[in-house]
């Protein structure tokens, strides 16, 4: 049986302390606890990058980071990129190329793309189509997604 525990995470800039199962996974707790819905919960396995968020500068797919692994954690989600009501270069890349179907991916595919482009602001498509393989999209075909990853890399760093 899963006990109680307190852990603290910095998620998109604010400080949340959370009492949680020790069982629960860090997409749960960002769901059902601190409502923060853009992050899907697709196959639950870690095979689909829906879940997908940075998690001390990496992406990291949060279904499979229990929540107590995340405690003191700074992580970003999808409701941490647009500043102002206005949505990031990645997401406007995204929007520019018609890169968004359903949407269901999408949430995964922007913060792999951020972590991508943190660590390698310039990427070649070989380097785009790796760092996005663990995201899966069933609408697109791709060819957009890499497009738009390619357009959000000429306006960052």
């Amino acid at each position: 049986m899963a006990s109680e525990i307190r852990i603290v995470l910095n998620i998109n800039g604010t400080e949340y302390h959370v009492t949680t199962q020790t069982n629960s996974t860090l997409a749960e707790v960002l769901r059902e606890d601190l409502g923060l819905l853009g992050t899907k919960i697709g196959c639950n396995k870690g095979e689909c990058g829906a879940c997908t968020v940075i998690m001390n500068s990496r992406s990291v797919t949060s279904c499979l980071v229990l929540a107590v692994q995340a405690d003191g954690a700074t992580i970003t989600t999808i409701e941490g990129l647009a500043k102002d009501g206005k949505p990031s270069p990645v997401e406007q890349a995204f929007i520019d190329e018609g890169a968004i179907q359903c949407g269901f991916c999408t949430p995964g595919m922007l913060m792999s793309t951020e972590a991508l482009l943190a660590s390698n602001p310039h990427p070649t498509e070989a380097e785009i189509k790796t760092a996005l393989e663990g995201n899966l999209c069933r609408c697109t075909g791709y060819a957009k997604i890499v497009r738009a990853v390619q357009k959000a890399s000429q306006h960052h760093g």
